[in-house]
């Protein structure tokens, strides 16, 4: 599932592409990818004759910023990928759900195979609505120790699916909680309200460094991610701990294991995470 540096990469790539340019009409081929209550004629009407402000992110999410402050959501899903068409492997999209034809010849395409994903548009008032529904970026300075650190006191979770928790941390999934956890040695059935700040303040860093270094790679590509010019993410082989089962620990060569909470596997270094 695409996490924040997945969202970053596209989002990167598509600033570099699509601003200045003006939608001159709309095509939704996937009807069930839109967000409840948007039909294809608000879709289009929203959209048709704006020019392209910016793209940024949110969490998980691609926000494309059009004039009059009209933003469309693009949540990714498990499969979702959006390139443009002079990308160089976009005619190798073949799950194409909505098109958005550009006053210079080219589209911007969302592909998503599995449906998972969303598209929904937002004025305003709607997107600051939506906003505080997110918690605070890993990524920005108000992310410090103390701040996680005082997050943490009352949750009684495993600190693996406190970081999942889109409302206290937005963008971070399964495969960077996983990491990050593995180089501060802390493991994942940890209940959250149990760390000390010395292992909040690690925790921060670690999450902040595997996040930084996926988007450096151009995020991790398991199976379905592709970035804006439809190529697989390089961060995978760096990948310490989530995926490896059965695999030697980098640091001390024990085993890696797996295990599920509430229905998402982790895996952990049974002697570095103790």
């Amino acid at each position: 599932m695409p996490e924040l540096p997945e969202a970053e990469t596209i989002v990167r790539d598509l600033r570099n592409r699509v601003p200045g340019r003006v939608v001159l009409r709309t095509r939704i081929l996937r009807e069930d990818l839109l967000a409840p209550g948007l039909t294809t004629g608000r879709f289009d009407a929203m959209l048709k004759g704006r020019r392209i402000e910016d793209v940024t992110r949110r969490g998980k999410n691609v926000v494309i910023v059009f004039e009059g402050d009209v933003r469309l959501v693009i949540n990714l899903g498990m499969t979702g990928r959006v390139v443009t068409s002079d990308a160089p492997r976009a005619a190798e999209m073949r799950h194409i759900g909505a098109e958005l034809d550009l006053d210079d010849g080219r589209r911007i395409l969302y592909d998503d195979a599995r449906r998972f994903g969303n598209l929904d548009i937002r004025d305003a008032a709607g997107w600051a609505e939506r906003d505080t529904q997110l918690g605070t970026e890993p990524l920005s300075d108000a992310h410090t120790g103390e701040h996680l650190y005082a997050l943490t006191r009352t949750s009684i979770s495993p600190i693996r699916n406190f970081l999942l928790d889109q409302k206290k941390l937005a963008g971070v999934g399964n495969i960077y909680a996983v990491e990050a956890l593995y180089r501060a040695g802390i493991r994942p059935t940890r209940r959250a309200r149990t760390l000390t700040r010395r292992q909040a303040s690690l925790l921060r860093d670690t999450l902040r460094a595997v996040l930084q270094e996926s988007i450096d790679r151009r995020g991790t590509t398991i199976s379905d991610y592709r970035d804006a010019d439809g190529e697989a993410g390089g961060f995978g082989n760096q990948l310490e701990a989530y995926g490896r089962e059965g695999r030697p620990c980098h640091t001390c060569g024990s085993t890696i294991k797996r295990i599920v909470l509430t229905n998402r596997s982790a895996f952990y270094c049974p002697k570095c995470q103790k």
